[in-house]
């Protein structure tokens, strides 16, 4: 049986969908001669690690009560268990994890959304352990910090912070190792946004869909995180980098679907979701109209071409993959020398804590060689 060590950061939806996701298929990891032996797991606050890494673990019942304080809204320092744990509080965790990977190869599992993990990513890596992200921001730091990470890439994965389970990433690579030359990627990379701008080409007022949208538990609390663009500019970002265009967020054009004066230190967010948004259905409606006299429908999406990177809404024909696209899916289209005249279109459920945490579990899997 094969033992991967694993240290989890952030748990919150995603992580704690991992620990149920790990806990759920021991029988199936079992038959393939594979263990997830987790060791470690911290949320904002603190990092619980077992008394002795190198031959203890979390047990099950010990990795659901984690997942049920969780669920509640409580810090890990709940459930302190002084048998089985010690706890450390930030930042003496970070010291922890660093003396941990220097006698333990384990896998750093980073399901947080900080943009301060990069640095103990990197070093980890460095001492010989594996990092596997659904968190974006390390991989959208400076291209200094990338290049770093990157030195060893057989040791990282991060299929899960663009388009969550969709093996968007890993066909990326397979094209660019084949020698293949991707010279244009369009996609829509936000099931929320994929949702309103399919919603309100059947008529609905914008307002109206952005509401119900948040409703439905699409968007983040305030919409505006959506709205503004900016999680689909990381995720493009990330992508044009893959591909080896050396930028960073600053080269990104970004079109936001609300004004600056109605932004979240402008306008608290109910005065936005009861008089803001209704101010912004017109433009859309006349934008839908303009497409639609085109024979187009209007799409948010993220274009990579000629070494630019540009996120907003565009026009695109009703029958291409984007052109039908409905409800909250993610639409990726690959255009290279082999997919010249039709691309390489990869479709699916691009969000959800089950769907990223499915997509994290399988990059850890996908480590397995690099462990004794």
């Amino acid at each position: 049986m094969k033992n991967i060590p694993v240290i989890l950061m952030g748990c919150g939806g995603v992580g704690s969908q991992l620990l149920q996701h790990i806990v759920s298929c021991r029988t199936l990891h079992a038959n393939k001669g594979v263990r997830l032996r987790v060791v470690g797991v911290g949320d904002s606050k603190s990092f619980l690690v077992a008394r002795d890494a190198l031959s203890m673990e979390f047990n099950d019942t010990f990795l659901m009560d984690i997942c049920r304080i969780k669920s509640d809204g409580l810090s890990l320092q709940t459930c302190i268990d002084s048998g089985k744990c010690e706890a450390f509080p930030y930042p003496e965790s970070r010291r922890k994890l660093i003396d941990l990977a220097a006698r333990l190869a384990f896998a750093l599992v980073d399901c947080s959304a900080s943009s301060e993990t990069i640095e103990v990513i990197n070093q980890t890596v460095n001492l010989g352990c594996c990092a596997v992200l659904a968190n974006k921001k390390p991989l959208t730091s400076s291209m200094e910090e990338f290049d770093k990470l990157f030195l060893q890439p057989r040791r990282v994965r991060h299929e899960s912070t663009v388009g969550a389970g969709l093996p968007v990433i890993a066909s990326l690579n397979r094209i660019l190792s084949s020698g293949d030359t991707i010279y244009r990627i369009i996609g829509s990379l936000s099931g929320t946004l994929g949702y309103v701008m399919s919603e309100v080409e059947d008529g609905k007022p914008f307002s109206e869909v952005v509401k119900a949208a948040k409703g439905l538990g699409y968007t983040e609390p305030d919409p505006r995180d959506d709205l503004s663009g900016m999680d689909v500019a990381r995720k493009g970002l990330i992508l044009a980098r893959l591909l080896g265009h050396r930028m960073d967020m600053s080269r990104i054009k970004i079109e936001s679907l609300y004004p600056e004066k109605m932004g979240p230190n402008a306008m608290p967010l109910e005065d936005f979701l009861v008089n803001g948004l209704p101010l912004l259905d017109n433009d859309i409606k006349e934008r839908i109209k303009k497409a639609s006299s085109n024979g187009n429908v209007l799409r948010y999406v993220c274009v990579i071409e000629n070494s630019r990177c540009n996120v907003g809404i565009q026009e695109l024909p009703k029958e291409s993959a984007l052109g039908r696209l409905r409800g909250s899916d993610n639409v990726v289209e690959i255009y290279s020398r082999c997919y010249k005249e039709q691309p390489l279109v990869i479709q699916g459920a691009g969000a959800g804590n089950d769907t990223t945490a499915a997509g994290v579990l399988a990059d850890i899997l996908d480590l397995q060689d690099l462990f004794p």
